[in-house]
């Protein structure tokens, strides 16, 4: 009877108790740490990854929209029936240089701070005439083809405004589609545009879809 009490009493003080330290796994690192450890770091790498790419994204889309390309909103009737008022155009501005013919969008602050939308009448060196008794168009002589022309041209309520000239180096003159409701070259504020002015050439209209067209 003592030997079997002896054994059992020897038997429980060399099991280690559950707060006991120095048991045979005491002092070894628990494998879950290491593991927790990785995860944090790994979630902390794609979450700056992941801002990385969002930051190079936004670059990217803030340089196209102000050097390559942008979608600007047409506003008001100047340029019926080629655009109508709400017509979402794609414009072009990467290596634009406005030719005759071009629909292009400018900035003219002294007529007002939002961009505005017209055609390109004639670019530097040529001259233009506005002869409003036949509603005609001429650039060096010769009068223009205006199939694009809402209706025919009358003399608008500020007079004739700038009806002759020679389009200065460096500039363009612009006319609106709708020539009876349309405030461009003609018009005292407006005038003779800047090339630096341009923003750049329509290159079609995107929305609404049953008006989608290349311009």
């Amino acid at each position: 009877m003592e030997n079997w009490e002896s054994e059992v009493e020897q038997n429980l003080a060399g099991e280690p108790s559950p707060g006991d330290a120095s048991g045979p796994d005491a002092g070894q690192p628990d494998p879950n740490d290491g593991a927790k450890a990785r995860k944090e770091v790994s979630d902390g790498r794609d979450l700056y990854l992941n801002i990385r790419v969002l930051v190079i994204m936004m670059t990217v889309f803030v340089l196209m929209f102000t050097f390559v390309a942008r979608i600007i909103v047409v506003s008001g009737p100047s340029m019926e029936n080629t655009l109508i008022e709400g017509d979402l155009i794609l414009v072009w501005s990467l290596g634009c240089t406005p030719e005759q013919g071009d629909i292009v969008v400018l900035t003219q602050e002294s007529y007002q701070e939002d961009s505005i939308v017209k055609r390109v009448i004639a670019t530097e060196g040529q001259t233009v005439d506005i002869d409003y008794f036949s509603g005609a168009v001429y650039v060096d002589g010769e009068a223009l083809e205006e199939d694009y022309t809402k209706e025919q041209m009358l003399l608008p309520t500020y007079g004739e405004g700038l009806n002759h000239v020679t389009v200065p180096e460096g500039c363009i003159f612009v006319m609106g589609d709708n020539r009876n409701h349309s405030a461009d070259s003609r018009y005292p504020a407006i005038g003779i545009v800047d090339v630096r002015c341009v923003i750049g050439r329509g290159a079609a209209v995107l929305f609404p879809f049953h008006h989608w067209k290349g311009l």
